[in-house]
Protein backbone atom coordinates (compact mmCIF):
# COMPACT_ATOMS: atom_id res chain seq x y z
CA UNK A 1 0.00 0.00 0.00
CA UNK A 2 3.17 2.49 0.46
CA UNK A 3 5.04 2.15 -2.42
CA UNK A 4 5.52 4.68 -5.13
CA UNK A 5 6.80 5.16 -8.49
CA UNK A 6 10.06 6.93 -9.61
CA UNK A 7 7.68 9.23 -11.27
CA UNK A 8 4.12 9.58 -11.24
CA UNK A 9 1.50 8.47 -13.89
CA UNK A 10 -0.04 11.30 -15.63
CA UNK A 11 -2.82 10.14 -17.55
CA UNK A 12 -6.08 10.71 -16.95
CA UNK A 13 -9.30 8.61 -17.62
CA UNK A 14 -12.62 11.01 -17.74
CA UNK A 15 -16.67 10.09 -18.51
CA UNK A 16 -18.86 12.88 -18.58
CA UNK A 17 -22.76 12.78 -18.78
CA UNK A 18 -25.84 14.31 -18.39
CA UNK A 19 -29.79 13.87 -17.17
CA UNK A 20 -32.28 14.81 -15.24
CA UNK A 21 -30.95 18.53 -15.31
CA UNK A 22 -27.74 17.43 -14.05
CA UNK A 23 -24.85 17.44 -15.82
CA UNK A 24 -21.16 15.55 -14.67
CA UNK A 25 -17.61 15.10 -14.80
CA UNK A 26 -15.17 12.43 -13.80
CA UNK A 27 -11.50 12.42 -13.66
CA UNK A 28 -9.40 9.92 -12.11
CA UNK A 29 -4.97 9.35 -11.74
CA UNK A 30 -3.04 6.87 -10.92
CA UNK A 31 -0.51 9.38 -9.56
CA UNK A 32 2.77 8.68 -7.73
CA UNK A 33 0.72 4.91 -6.78
CA UNK A 34 2.01 1.45 -8.23
CA UNK A 35 -1.30 0.66 -8.70
CA UNK A 36 -4.75 2.12 -9.50
CA UNK A 37 -6.76 0.89 -6.94
CA UNK A 38 -9.50 3.52 -6.90
CA UNK A 39 -13.07 2.87 -8.93
CA UNK A 40 -16.08 4.78 -9.67
CA UNK A 41 -19.54 4.45 -11.19
CA UNK A 42 -22.08 7.33 -12.58
CA UNK A 43 -25.55 6.95 -13.76
CA UNK A 44 -28.23 9.23 -14.58
CA UNK A 45 -32.03 7.55 -14.94
CA UNK A 46 -31.69 4.35 -13.35
CA UNK A 47 -34.29 2.82 -14.75
CA UNK A 48 -37.53 0.48 -13.71
CA UNK A 49 -39.60 3.36 -12.16
CA UNK A 50 -36.24 5.51 -10.90
CA UNK A 51 -36.27 7.19 -14.19
CA UNK A 52 -35.63 10.55 -12.13
CA UNK A 53 -33.05 9.08 -9.64
CA UNK A 54 -29.55 9.47 -10.14
CA UNK A 55 -26.12 8.02 -8.37
CA UNK A 56 -22.62 8.34 -8.35
CA UNK A 57 -19.90 6.65 -6.33
CA UNK A 58 -16.09 7.09 -5.85
CA UNK A 59 -14.10 3.77 -3.78
CA UNK A 60 -10.78 4.38 -2.46
CA UNK A 61 -9.09 0.65 -2.59
CA UNK A 62 -6.46 -0.31 -0.51
CA UNK A 63 -4.52 -3.69 -0.62
CA UNK A 64 -5.54 -4.33 -3.86
CA UNK A 65 -7.83 -3.21 -6.24
CA UNK A 66 -10.42 -5.97 -6.28
CA UNK A 67 -13.27 -5.10 -3.96
CA UNK A 68 -12.71 -1.74 -5.19
CA UNK A 69 -13.81 -2.61 -8.28
CA UNK A 70 -16.48 -5.33 -7.13
CA UNK A 71 -18.20 -2.47 -4.85
CA UNK A 72 -18.03 -0.24 -8.58
CA UNK A 73 -19.92 -2.70 -10.67
CA UNK A 74 -22.51 -3.81 -7.76
CA UNK A 75 -23.02 -1.29 -4.74
CA UNK A 76 -26.23 0.23 -6.99
CA UNK A 77 -27.98 -2.66 -7.40
CA UNK A 78 -27.28 -4.08 -4.18
CA UNK A 79 -29.24 -1.17 -2.86
CA UNK A 80 -31.92 -0.32 -4.73
CA UNK A 81 -32.52 -4.37 -4.91
CA UNK A 82 -33.26 -4.03 -1.10
CA UNK A 83 -37.46 -4.13 0.27
CA UNK A 84 -36.22 -0.75 2.28
CA UNK A 85 -35.24 1.13 -0.76
CA UNK A 86 -38.52 -0.18 -3.09
CA UNK A 87 -40.70 0.96 0.38
CA UNK A 88 -39.45 4.13 -0.72
CA UNK A 89 -37.28 4.38 2.51
CA UNK A 90 -34.05 5.75 1.17
CA UNK A 91 -32.28 5.56 4.35
CA UNK A 92 -33.07 2.41 5.49
CA UNK A 93 -32.39 0.65 1.87
CA UNK A 94 -29.07 2.19 1.17
CA UNK A 95 -28.02 0.92 5.12
CA UNK A 96 -29.37 -2.60 3.92
CA UNK A 97 -27.22 -2.51 0.43
CA UNK A 98 -23.94 -1.55 1.89
CA UNK A 99 -24.39 -4.52 5.21
CA UNK A 100 -25.66 -7.13 2.26
CA UNK A 101 -22.68 -6.10 -0.36
CA UNK A 102 -20.13 -6.69 2.54
CA UNK A 103 -21.68 -9.79 3.61
CA UNK A 104 -21.95 -11.38 -0.14
CA UNK A 105 -18.12 -10.12 -0.89
CA UNK A 106 -16.92 -12.60 1.44
CA UNK A 107 -17.89 -15.65 -0.84
CA UNK A 108 -15.71 -14.39 -3.70
CA UNK A 109 -13.07 -16.97 -4.01
CA UNK A 110 -9.91 -14.99 -3.48
CA UNK A 111 -11.34 -13.42 -1.00
CA UNK A 112 -12.85 -16.51 0.52
CA UNK A 113 -9.43 -17.99 0.88
CA UNK A 114 -7.44 -14.94 2.16
CA UNK A 115 -5.52 -14.96 -1.31
CA UNK A 116 -7.05 -11.02 -1.75
CA UNK A 117 -7.09 -9.14 1.30
CA UNK A 118 -8.34 -5.97 0.24
CA UNK A 119 -11.04 -3.29 1.03
CA UNK A 120 -12.34 -0.09 -0.39
CA UNK A 121 -13.66 2.97 1.28
CA UNK A 122 -17.28 3.87 -0.37
CA UNK A 123 -19.34 7.41 -0.95
CA UNK A 124 -22.11 7.55 -3.01
CA UNK A 125 -25.19 9.53 -3.58
CA UNK A 126 -28.42 9.32 -4.72
CA UNK A 127 -29.99 12.69 -6.25
CA UNK A 128 -33.94 12.62 -6.91
CA UNK A 129 -35.46 16.03 -8.40
CA UNK A 130 -36.46 16.84 -4.17
CA UNK A 131 -33.12 14.65 -2.79
CA UNK A 132 -30.01 14.16 -2.21
CA UNK A 133 -29.07 11.03 -0.49
CA UNK A 134 -25.54 11.18 0.70
CA UNK A 135 -23.65 7.93 2.06
CA UNK A 136 -19.95 7.74 3.19
CA UNK A 137 -17.81 4.68 4.79
CA UNK A 138 -14.17 5.36 5.00
CA UNK A 139 -12.36 8.15 4.05
CA UNK A 140 -13.87 9.41 0.77
CA UNK A 141 -15.67 12.49 1.16
CA UNK A 142 -18.82 14.34 -0.21
CA UNK A 143 -18.96 17.82 -0.39
CA UNK A 144 -21.93 20.16 -1.22
CA UNK A 145 -21.73 23.55 -2.65
CA UNK A 146 -23.83 26.74 -2.86
CA UNK A 147 -22.23 30.52 -3.42
CA UNK A 148 -19.21 29.14 -3.70
CA UNK A 149 -18.64 27.91 -0.58
CA UNK A 150 -18.94 24.07 1.16
CA UNK A 151 -22.83 23.66 3.27
CA UNK A 152 -22.67 20.24 3.58
CA UNK A 153 -19.85 17.71 4.27
CA UNK A 154 -19.48 13.84 5.07
CA UNK A 155 -17.13 13.14 8.34
CA UNK A 156 -13.70 11.00 7.38
CA UNK A 157 -14.57 7.85 9.64
CA UNK A 158 -10.71 7.45 11.06
CA UNK A 159 -9.75 5.33 13.89
CA UNK A 160 -8.67 8.39 16.19
CA UNK A 161 -12.52 9.57 16.45
CA UNK A 162 -13.49 8.85 19.96
CA UNK A 163 -16.99 6.58 18.36
CA UNK A 164 -14.53 5.13 16.28
CA UNK A 165 -12.14 4.50 18.29
CA UNK A 166 -14.60 2.91 21.21
CA UNK A 167 -15.99 0.32 18.67
CA UNK A 168 -11.93 -0.77 18.00
CA UNK A 169 -11.49 -1.78 21.06
CA UNK A 170 -14.67 -3.24 22.37
CA UNK A 171 -13.32 -5.51 19.67
CA UNK A 172 -10.49 -6.41 21.05
CA UNK A 173 -8.40 -4.35 19.14
CA UNK A 174 -6.17 -0.88 19.44
CA UNK A 175 -5.46 2.75 17.77
CA UNK A 176 -2.05 2.74 16.91
CA UNK A 177 0.02 5.39 15.08
CA UNK A 178 -3.67 6.46 14.16
CA UNK A 179 -4.53 3.07 12.66
CA UNK A 180 -6.84 0.21 13.67
CA UNK A 181 -4.45 -2.07 15.20
CA UNK A 182 -1.09 -0.32 13.91
CA UNK A 183 -2.27 -1.05 10.10
CA UNK A 184 -5.40 0.30 8.54
CA UNK A 185 -5.42 3.88 8.27
CA UNK A 186 -9.44 3.69 8.01
CA UNK A 187 -12.09 2.89 10.70
CA UNK A 188 -14.94 2.32 8.37
CA UNK A 189 -14.53 -0.38 4.46
CA UNK A 190 -16.30 -2.31 2.56
CA UNK A 191 -14.33 -5.88 2.27
CA UNK A 192 -10.92 -5.86 4.97
CA UNK A 193 -12.12 -9.45 6.36
CA UNK A 194 -8.82 -9.91 8.34
CA UNK A 195 -10.46 -7.01 10.63
CA UNK A 196 -14.36 -8.54 10.82
CA UNK A 197 -13.41 -11.97 12.14
CA UNK A 198 -14.34 -11.40 15.72
CA UNK A 199 -17.16 -14.12 17.04
CA UNK A 200 -19.93 -13.24 17.39
CA UNK A 201 -20.01 -9.63 17.45
CA UNK A 202 -22.35 -7.78 14.87
CA UNK A 203 -20.87 -6.74 11.38
CA UNK A 204 -21.12 -3.20 12.05
CA UNK A 205 -19.33 -3.49 15.69
CA UNK A 206 -16.39 -5.20 14.35
CA UNK A 207 -13.13 -3.18 14.16
CA UNK A 208 -13.55 -1.74 10.86
CA UNK A 209 -17.15 -1.50 9.88
CA UNK A 210 -19.10 -2.05 6.65
CA UNK A 211 -21.75 0.72 8.29
CA UNK A 212 -22.21 4.12 5.73
CA UNK A 213 -23.11 7.02 7.45
CA UNK A 214 -26.25 8.23 5.36
CA UNK A 215 -27.47 11.78 5.08
CA UNK A 216 -30.74 13.59 3.48
CA UNK A 217 -30.30 16.79 2.00
CA UNK A 218 -33.57 18.88 0.44
CA UNK A 219 -32.01 20.32 -3.04
CA UNK A 220 -32.37 23.99 -3.28
CA UNK A 221 -31.92 26.26 -6.46
CA UNK A 222 -28.63 27.53 -5.27
CA UNK A 223 -27.08 24.48 -5.00
CA UNK A 224 -24.35 24.58 -7.38
CA UNK A 225 -22.48 21.30 -7.28
CA UNK A 226 -21.68 18.04 -5.57
CA UNK A 227 -18.15 16.67 -5.56
CA UNK A 228 -17.27 13.26 -4.53
CA UNK A 229 -13.65 12.58 -4.28
CA UNK A 230 -11.28 9.78 -2.82
CA UNK A 231 -8.16 11.32 -0.09
CA UNK A 232 -5.80 12.05 -2.75
CA UNK A 233 -7.54 15.07 -3.66
CA UNK A 234 -8.42 15.69 0.59
CA UNK A 235 -5.50 15.17 1.54
CA UNK A 236 -4.00 18.87 0.01
CA UNK A 237 -7.01 20.58 -0.78
CA UNK A 238 -9.67 21.71 2.10
CA UNK A 239 -13.58 21.91 1.25
CA UNK A 240 -13.63 25.61 1.02
CA UNK A 241 -10.51 25.29 -0.75
CA UNK A 242 -12.18 22.92 -3.10
CA UNK A 243 -15.15 24.29 -3.74
CA UNK A 244 -13.75 28.22 -4.26
CA UNK A 245 -11.37 26.64 -6.97
CA UNK A 246 -14.41 24.32 -9.14
CA UNK A 247 -16.80 27.15 -9.05
CA UNK A 248 -14.11 29.58 -10.25
CA UNK A 249 -13.27 27.23 -13.03
CA UNK A 250 -17.04 26.66 -13.90
CA UNK A 251 -16.56 30.55 -15.16
CA UNK A 252 -14.16 29.99 -17.52
CA UNK A 253 -14.65 26.22 -18.89
CA UNK A 254 -18.14 24.09 -19.22
CA UNK A 255 -16.43 21.34 -19.53
CA UNK A 256 -16.50 19.51 -16.22
CA UNK A 257 -13.89 16.72 -17.97
CA UNK A 258 -11.26 19.36 -18.06
CA UNK A 259 -12.25 20.88 -14.53
CA UNK A 260 -12.16 17.68 -12.68
CA UNK A 261 -8.54 17.22 -14.94
CA UNK A 262 -7.72 20.90 -13.30
CA UNK A 263 -8.42 19.49 -9.86
CA UNK A 264 -6.25 16.57 -9.90
CA UNK A 265 -3.28 18.05 -11.74
CA UNK A 266 -3.31 20.90 -9.23
CA UNK A 267 -3.18 18.58 -6.29
CA UNK A 268 -0.43 16.11 -7.77
CA UNK A 269 1.38 19.62 -7.37
CA UNK A 270 -0.17 20.52 -3.96
CA UNK A 271 2.12 17.33 -2.74
CA UNK A 272 -0.52 14.28 -3.35
CA UNK A 273 1.12 10.71 -3.44
CA UNK A 274 -2.20 8.88 -3.99
CA UNK A 275 -4.33 7.67 -6.36
CA UNK A 276 -7.01 10.85 -7.38
CA UNK A 277 -10.59 10.09 -8.05
CA UNK A 278 -12.95 13.05 -8.23
CA UNK A 279 -16.81 13.29 -9.72
CA UNK A 280 -18.34 16.75 -10.07
CA UNK A 281 -21.85 16.53 -10.35
CA UNK A 282 -23.35 19.87 -11.57
CA UNK A 283 -26.66 21.68 -10.84
CA UNK A 284 -28.71 24.02 -12.33
CA UNK A 285 -27.80 26.87 -9.99
CA UNK A 286 -23.71 25.98 -10.98
CA UNK A 287 -21.89 29.44 -12.11
CA UNK A 288 -21.77 29.54 -16.00
CA UNK A 289 -19.06 30.51 -18.29
CA UNK A 290 -18.49 34.48 -17.82
CA UNK A 291 -16.87 36.81 -20.20
CA UNK A 292 -15.58 38.70 -17.09
CA UNK A 293 -14.02 35.56 -16.12
CA UNK A 294 -12.09 34.51 -19.41
CA UNK A 295 -10.69 38.17 -19.89
CA UNK A 296 -9.13 38.30 -16.18
CA UNK A 297 -7.67 34.43 -17.11
CA UNK A 298 -6.40 35.68 -20.33
CA UNK A 299 -4.96 38.54 -18.18
CA UNK A 300 -3.03 36.41 -15.99
CA UNK A 301 -1.88 34.09 -18.52
CA UNK A 302 -0.01 36.99 -19.66
CA UNK A 303 0.94 38.03 -16.36
CA UNK A 304 2.74 34.32 -15.92
CA UNK A 305 4.04 34.60 -19.26
CA UNK A 306 5.54 37.53 -18.82
CA UNK A 307 7.92 36.72 -15.32
CA UNK A 308 8.80 33.47 -16.53
CA UNK A 309 10.43 35.56 -20.01
CA UNK A 310 11.78 38.11 -16.88
CA UNK A 311 13.26 35.01 -14.81
CA UNK A 312 14.09 32.49 -17.75
CA UNK A 313 16.42 35.47 -18.73
CA UNK A 314 17.87 36.28 -15.78
CA UNK A 315 18.86 32.50 -15.40
CA UNK A 316 21.09 32.87 -18.01
CA UNK A 317 22.64 29.91 -19.40
CA UNK A 318 21.58 28.16 -15.70
CA UNK A 319 18.21 27.52 -16.30
CA UNK A 320 15.91 24.77 -14.80
CA UNK A 321 12.31 24.30 -14.02
CA UNK A 322 12.34 24.00 -10.81
CA UNK A 323 14.08 26.88 -9.62
CA UNK A 324 12.03 28.60 -12.15
CA UNK A 325 8.73 27.14 -9.95
CA UNK A 326 10.51 28.20 -7.00
CA UNK A 327 11.04 31.77 -8.14
CA UNK A 328 7.38 32.34 -9.45
CA UNK A 329 6.15 31.36 -6.11
CA UNK A 330 7.89 34.09 -4.19
CA UNK A 331 5.99 36.64 -6.70
CA UNK A 332 3.59 38.48 -6.11
CA UNK A 333 1.03 37.36 -8.94
CA UNK A 334 -2.89 38.93 -8.60
CA UNK A 335 -5.95 36.59 -9.58
CA UNK A 336 -4.38 33.15 -9.33
CA UNK A 337 -6.91 30.62 -9.31
CA UNK A 338 -9.09 31.23 -5.86
CA UNK A 339 -8.22 27.75 -4.05
CA UNK A 340 -5.47 26.90 -6.20
CA UNK A 341 -3.42 29.30 -6.46
CA UNK A 342 -0.08 28.99 -8.31
CA UNK A 343 -0.30 25.58 -8.33
CA UNK A 344 -3.85 25.66 -10.76
CA UNK A 345 -1.41 27.26 -13.48
CA UNK A 346 1.86 24.40 -13.19
CA UNK A 347 0.06 23.22 -16.35
CA UNK A 348 0.06 26.47 -18.14
CA UNK A 349 3.57 27.34 -16.38
CA UNK A 350 5.15 23.99 -18.09
CA UNK A 351 3.31 24.87 -21.17
CA UNK A 352 5.20 27.77 -21.79
CA UNK A 353 9.06 26.62 -20.28
CA UNK A 354 9.08 24.39 -23.01
CA UNK A 355 7.79 26.64 -26.05
CA UNK A 356 10.49 29.02 -24.11
CA UNK A 357 13.13 26.45 -23.58
CA UNK A 358 12.16 23.35 -25.92
CA UNK A 359 16.03 21.93 -25.41
CA UNK A 360 15.95 21.65 -21.76
CA UNK A 361 12.38 20.50 -21.61
CA UNK A 362 13.57 17.46 -23.12
CA UNK A 363 15.78 16.78 -20.65
CA UNK A 364 14.05 18.79 -17.31
CA UNK A 365 11.52 17.22 -15.06
CA UNK A 366 8.84 19.44 -16.55
CA UNK A 367 5.60 18.70 -15.68
CA UNK A 368 3.12 19.25 -12.49
CA UNK A 369 5.06 17.39 -9.59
Amino acid sequence: MGAFLEKPMTAKHNEHGEGNGLRYGVGSMQGWRCEMEDAHYSKTGLGEGLDDWNYFAVFDGHAGHKVADHCAKNLLQSIIRTQEFSNNDITRGIHAGFLKLDETMRDIPELASGADKSGTTAVCAFISGQSVYVANCGDSRAVLCRNSAPIFSTQDHKPILPGEKQRIVNAGGSVMIQRVNGSLAVSRALGDYDFKSAQGIDPCKQLVSPEPEIFCLDRDPTDEFLVLACDGVWDVMSNANLCQFIHSRMQISDNLEDITNQVIDTCLHKGSRDNMSIIIIAFPGAPGVSEDALKKEEKLEAALRTKIEEIITEMGPNVEYGLLLKQLSEQHIPDLPPGGGLDAKCSYVSKVFKELCPKLADTSEVGCY
